[in-house]
């Protein structure tokens, strides 16, 4: 049986420049108000599954400081090209994540996406664990229930309620959520599902679950 997760890298190695092609310069400006309402000025953004540095560039730009990861070693070669030099590109999966408490806002869009639901909430108390106490948190699934695979990928698809689920145990608050048309060329009948949630100061917050209050 095939590893899921190194498919996917694989898949986005080998695919990198036809990705870049299609994605680095699709306009997220209404994505970047929403969640950027909740991250202090000038605050420490972390994007978690950065691609090719299109969102990561994009915040340095606005006055963030910016530290962005990627497990695929040519979306961050790409990246790194894009950034040249304005913020740090790390090559390294979701897993590896061990800051603690340093980041105001992380930003993972369509990266999440890719982790198998069994491994979720251990990545997902990772990245909350990376979060400062009001930090905000963006994430985006493709909107649908269940595992699939497409061209070699894992994909986990989400409704509001079934990520609800998969975050119960967490003390995060989600502040938003909405669905979106893909903002890709031609691919406007697909739907998403944003969110963004927010890690309370402890004893503040209608937290969806207490169990885990050292996240």
């Amino acid at each position: 049986m095939t590893d899921p997760a190194e498919d996917t890298v694989t898949f986005y190695d080998r695919n990198a420049a036809t990705f870049a092609a299609q994605t680095a310069h699709l306009d997220m400006s209404l994505f970047y108000e929403r969640f950027l309402r909740h991250v202090p000025v000038g605050g420490r953004i972390l994007d978690a599954g950065c691609g090719v540095g299109r969102d990561a560039l994009a915040f340095a730009g606005r006055g963030y400081s910016v530290v962005a990861f990627d497990a695929s070693a040519e979306m961050v070669r790409l990246a790194r090209e894009r950034v040249a030099g304005r913020l740090e590109v790390l090559q390294m999966r979701f897993e590896d994540v061990t800051w603690h408490k340093e980041f105001d806002g992380i930003w993972a869009c369509a990266s999440l996406l890719h982790i198998p639901a069994e491994e979720f909430p251990g990545i997902a108390a990772r990245l909350a664990g990376a979060l400062r106490p009001s930090g905000a948190w963006y994430m985006s699934f493709k909107l649908g229930e269940g595992e699939r695979r497409l061209d070699g990928r894992l994909f986990v698809d989400h409704t509001e309620m079934t990520l609800l689920a998969a975050m119960k145990g967490f003390r995060i608050e989600v502040a938003e959520a909405w669905t979106s048309a893909d903002v890709r060329a031609r691919r406007a009948g697909e739907a998403w599902l944003n969110v963004v949630a927010v890690k309370p100061w402890v004893g503040l917050s209608k937290d969806i679950s207490t169990q885990n209050t050292n996240i």
